[in-house]
């Protein structure tokens, strides 16, 4: 039991092993997740928690390695059993709250520290059929060979509220989630219909300009992954950095 590192929605509040504020902080991701006062944008998250298909790991600190071991660990497991739990689910992992505050930029260079953390420790190659070079838009993280779509979460965000939360969070969602849901599908334009009406309620900012459809020739998934409060400011290169047994026939001139 000590070595479980994978919770499910109904395990967290009773588990002798989540830390005391990582109930704090799961309380209130449950909280703002599950408002129907003020409903979140993300309609297959609240579905996925509702349904107990989301899972979630606790970690201590992003830049220490044997946390980023647990994540990565826990991420692992994880991806081996998501196909199981059913179409709205994600993994959500909680870092511990700082006592410090940081800059936006902080949390920035935090998060894409992370990505390019997990994916040096990462045992399996890069997804075959997913390129390499971000600027593809076909490009998506990836790790255990699956291609995963990635969304931060930090205390800072003011304006973006639905990137708000009580501590520095990352939740993975494996591609495979929205499998069938594209512009030209009945679901596909429910869905965005739905959570563009929500972000117009939730957020103090208008929907973010880089937000797009996977795959579309002017859409880039890895500027969706971190959002800043304003819509005017945003990074021009791709952060993440392939390890060097992956970057082959990837120009050099991005690393």
């Amino acid at each position: 039991m000590r070595n479980k590192k994978l919770f499910n929605s109904k395990e967290i509040m009773d588990s002798p092993i989540v830390p005391e504020w990582g109930k704090a902080v799961f309380s209130d991701f449950s909280q703002d997740m599950l408002s129907e006062e003020n409903p979140f944008p993300c309609i297959l998250g609240v579905e996925g928690l509702k349904k107990d298909l989301l899972r979630f790991a606790f970690v201590s600190s992003p830049y220490n390695y044997k946390d980023i071991r647990l994540c990565a660990d826990a991420l692992k497991e994880y991806m081996a059993c998501f196909r199981t739990l059913g179409r709205y689910t994600s993994f959500v992992v909680f870092f511990e709250p700082e006592h410090k505050k940081r800059t936006m930029t902080q949390y920035e260079t935090m998060f894409w520290d992370t990505l390019t953390f997990l994916h040096r420790i990462d045992g399996k190659p890069w997804h075959e059929e997913i390129p390499k070079n971000p600027n593809d838009p076909l490009w998506e993280f990836c790790f255990e060979g699956e291609p995963i779509f990635v969304v931060c979460n930090t205390p800072v965000h003011e304006l973006r509220k639905s990137r708000k939360s009580s501590s520095f969070i990352i939740t993975f969602q494996p591609r495979w989630v929205f499998e069938g849901m594209t512009p030209h599908t009945k679901m596909g334009q429910q869905v965005q219909k739905t959570v563009r009406n929500r972000l117009e309620d939730y957020d103090k900012v208008e929907a973010h300009p880089h937000l797009g459809w996977y795959g579309d020739q002017e859409n880039h998934e890895w500027k969706q992954y971190f959002l800043r409060d304003v819509n005017n400011s945003f990074p021009t290169e791709c952060p993440f950095k392939l390890k060097r047994s992956e970057r082959d026939g990837v120009k050099k001139s991005l690393y």
